[in-house]
């Protein structure tokens, strides 16, 4: 006996997504830097202070969940990856389950010797995160069960290769400011970590978690015997309509009589209109 052979699965593909969100958001704003020749220097540890007059800014990432509004059912699907030809000719196929839609929410405070810069330097990222439109955009990535990366054409993964296709897949995170965190939840936060109360703004970044591929040998066949038998035989389960969508099953209606004396002079109407004489 044969035993049943698994299909082959990949790598998680967005693993790292996360992650490289939080580094283009440090390097988006010491990219745009223009206030002193020195920028400041950026930390995720909420307790740190210099001891001499450098100043920083504070991005600390404090929470993760899911966006229950763009939520999908949990099913295979087959994935946006086209590798060959069409998979009617032997090209490639893969699957993999909807990309999970995360929040994660970030905390952007900053540190001076002196509270106006410190204020200065708060209004001036408020202002530069704001021209943040994409704080990624770059074709979607997927990882091979063969461990190669590839964009949606197939082509080996660029982050910078063209994008003048109506096919490629993108990846776009996006960053808005939100009031995620109040006075107390802020307090607490910084209470935690041995860390003076600064003041503080809350960005929300929205990602997508792409999973592993699965890997098929070509498409999928869905098959209904009881549509086809019913065909053939030129019957009709009235629980299977054409459209292959399952109905409850109609029963014939049937003529009751009503309880009580025989009635006279008396017919029921089923619809048509009753022949009537010149």
């Amino acid at each position: 006996m044969s035993a049943i052979s698994q299909p082959l699965s990949g790598p998680m593909s967005g693993v790292n997504i996360i992650g490289e969100t939080t580094e283009a958001i440090h390097k988006f704003l010491l990219d745009g830097y223009d206030l002193q020749e020195q920028p400041p220097r950026l930390e995720e540890d909420l307790k740190f202070a210099p001891k001499d007059r450098e100043e920083v800014l504070y991005v600390y990432m404090y929470r993760v969940a899911q966006n229950k509004n763009l939520m999908n059912r949990k099913r295979l699907r087959q994935a946006p990856v086209f590798m060959g030809s069409e998979p009617e000719e032997g090209g490639e196929v893969y699957f993999h389950r909807p990309p999970m839609m995360m929040d994660v929410f970030y905390l952007i405070s900053a540190h001076s010797k002196f509270r106006s810069d410190l204020e200065r330097l708060l209004g001036w990222a408020l202002l530069r995160l704001n021209e943040a439109t994409h704080l990624i955009y770059r074709p979607r990535k997927f990882k091979l069960p063969d461990g190669r990366e590839v964009d949606s054409l197939g082509r080996a993964y660029d982050p910078d290769a063209s994008t003048d296709h109506d096919d490629l897949q993108m990846e776009k995170v996006s960053l808005a400011l939100v009031d995620d965190l109040t006075v107390g939840d802020a307090i607490n936060l910084y209470s935690l970590h041995e860390a003076p109360y600064r003041p503080f703004l809350t960005y929300r970044a929205r990602v997508a978690l792409d999973g592993p591929l699965v890997a098929s040998s070509g498409g999928t066949s869905i098959r209904l015997p009881r549509l086809d038998n019913a065909a053939a035989e030129g019957k009709r389960d009235k629980r299977f309509p054409t459209s292959g969508r399952m109905r409850p099953t109609q029963t014939e209606r049937t003529l009751r009589t009503p309880p009580g004396p025989r009635s006279q002079f008396m017919r029921r109407f089923n619809g048509a209109e009753p022949d009537t004489e010149d």
